[in-house]
């Protein structure tokens, strides 16, 4: 294990988190919360975290230890046991941040032997500060889209009763309903909210085999997310809730590809004629999809059909961490090269849904990679999601396939961007075509 650079400001550690077996948290005097990117620890203060933004979550870890900065002895130290309290076990406390904020650091920790594998979220380094919980993230997209306080579930309840009127045949709507009330999806909730963006979910199916898939995990001993969508909708289905969303909402998107479905690619012979009644009846609305660009062909068609932005998913730009994670079937990493070039002809906004984990990401190698990659294919926007995997496991398998170098950080690895490509926009959320060019 590696340790970065002290921070000068000595004073304004934050003070380190942690839970009994109870799940209580409590702070522990005398020690800094600290972070971790990959082999490299990084200790928190003030000025190198913000207030833990509202809607994030605290998660406790088990079978595992804290890994802390005694700030007496000036050392890292694996904690088994409160120190104010030896015959107490203690553990660790994770972030699970808000849309729209990057993880900068993962919460510092060790497992114990044979500990499971976590469940399906990202894992942000936490501690506290001045009276607050404070996250090692950075703000990438202010946008209110995905805010809870916004999304009230009252509010909801009054939609899903008013479309249920609408369209009570629709069984999409059906499925949607079950995406915002039983599982919280904000985008399934925003459709019946009458506001941003609606999900199109159609695929059955997908032709990766993502380690992180949130609607499909087999034989792995964590459960996944939400269940994937069980039947494909039809044309006029989809259209009659594309139009219906589009209809009400100024600046809407209506997109294709959800964490409850496979790949929408899989499923053209479908979306290829929805789209097409969407733009019988108007041009308004941003018609996306968000897919793993692996049938470039296939891509062609919803182009010709109307399809105005895309969105690929990748955790890496090079192709062995692509594979490594997504494990495709039937298809490979320069399919996806190939369905950006395509989208950047037809001259579509193209976005890269780009699964970021510190330690991985932000390393030189990366960098490179992403560097070479934006000024062959100059793709219009990124969006910084995190990765919801165990980062421990996750950089066990990297490692296993190629050699990381020291972590430059999240927020210089942006920056970085910024300065070398101007025009590249920084983002979460699916733009509207007003604002694809702004």
């Amino acid at each position: 294990m590696r340790f970065n650079k002290p921070a000068t400001k000595t004073n304004t550690w934050v003070t380190a988190v942690v839970a009994n077996q109870n799940g209580e948290i409590f702070e522990l005097e005398g020690y800094a919360a600290v972070g971790m990117s990959g082999n490299y620890l990084c200790r928190l203060h003030a000025d190198n975290t913000r207030n833990m933004p509202y809607g994030s979550e605290l998660m406790f870890l088990p079978d595992r230890r804290p890994i802390v900065f005694n700030l007496q002895t000036g050392k890292f130290e694996t904690l088994k046991k409160n120190p104010y309290s030896p015959h107490e076990s203690i553990f660790p406390i994770a972030a699970f941040n808000s849309p729209g904020y990057v993880i900068a650091h993962i919460s510092a920790y060790r497992e114990c032997e044979n500990a499971g594998r976590l469940p399906l979220f990202s894992y942000g380094a936490v501690g506290w500060f001045q009276g607050k919980f404070k996250s090692a993230v950075i703000l990438v997209d202010p946008e209110p889209r995905q805010d809870l306080r916004r999304m009230k579930r009252e509010d909801v309840v009054a939609g899903v009763k008013q479309m249920r009127k609408i369209m009570p045949h629709n069984r999409l709507r059906r499925h949607l309903e079950r995406c915002a009330l039983k599982y919280g999806c904000p985008a399934g909730k925003n459709f019946f909210l009458g506001r941003y963006e609606a999900p199109l979910p159609t695929a059955k199916t997908c032709n990766a085999r993502c380690l992180g898939c949130l609607s499909l995990q087999q034989n792995t001993g964590v459960p996944h997310s939400q269940d994937r969508i069980a039947f494909e909708p039809s044309p006029t289905e989809i259209a009659e809730v594309a139009l219906m969303h589009i209809g009400r909402v100024k600046k809407s998107v209506v997109s294709f590809g959800q964490g409850c479905e496979g790949d929408p690619l899989l499923t053209v012979d479908v979306i290829e004629p929805a789209i097409r009644q969407i733009r019988s009846q108007t041009q308004k609305g941003t018609i996306n999809v968000n897919t793993n660009g692996s049938l470039p062909e296939q891509l062609k068609t919803l182009f010709d059909a109307g399809l105005d932005s895309i969105r690929i998913s990748m955790n890496s730009v090079r192709k062995d961490l692509y594979d490594l994670y997504f494990r495709p079937k039937g298809y490979t990493f320069d399919d996806v090269l190939k369905s950006i070039g395509i989208a950047l002809e037809r001259n579509r906004h193209v976005a890269i849904n780009y699964l970021n984990c510190p330690g991985v990401t932000d390393t030189p190698q990366e960098l490179n990679a992403l560097i070479r990659l934006l000024k062959n294919y100059p793709i219009h926007m990124i969006q910084w999601r995190n990765l919801n995997f165990d980062p421990l496991r996750y950089w066990k398998l990297i490692n296993g396939a190629t050699q990381q170098g020291e972590p430059i950080g999240m927020g210089n690895l942006i920056e970085k961007l910024r300065k070398q490509f101007p025009k590249l926009k920084h983002g979460y959320f699916n733009p509207p075509k007003d604002k694809f060019f702004d």
